[in-house]
């Protein structure tokens, strides 16, 4: 027999193969799980600092809005006074004074009407 017959009556083998061991490769992690809880506490610190400038400038700015509404009727009070400091100023001038006496049949005789002054005790 030649070898090609040998061949064909033999159902053909395959050669033995090598058994592949299946090596697990571990991949390591991006980010580990000690890293994601500094940063997420980092974050949430980040996120509360930020709440309280944003609170403390918002009541910083009410404060601000108060101060100056009361600064404003400070400035109309004080407009007022001044102007009723004047009134008081005209309606105690001695021409007027001797004005009205007269007007209410009041006279003076050999008097001199003078300005009215504070009485100091």
């Amino acid at each position: 027999m030649s070898a090609e017959q040998v061949r064909k009556q033999q159902p053909l083998q395959q050669p033995e193969r090598k058994k592949q061991v299946k090596v697990k490769v571990h991949k390591q992690k991006w980010i580990s799980t000690g890293e994601k809880f500094l940063y997420s506490i980092a974050t949430a610190a980040v996120i509360a600092t930020s709440v309280f400038l944003v609170h403390f400038s918002a009541s910083t700015d009410g404060l601000n809005r108060d101060i100056q509404h009361l600064e404003e009727k400070i400035d109309a009070q004080q407009s007022q006074n001044e102007n009723l400091a004047y009134q008081v100023k005209e309606l105690s001038n001695p021409d007027r004074i001797l004005k009205i006496a007269k007007e209410n049949g009041l006279s003076i005789k050999n008097s001199v009407v003078k300005q009215a002054g504070k009485v100091t005790n």
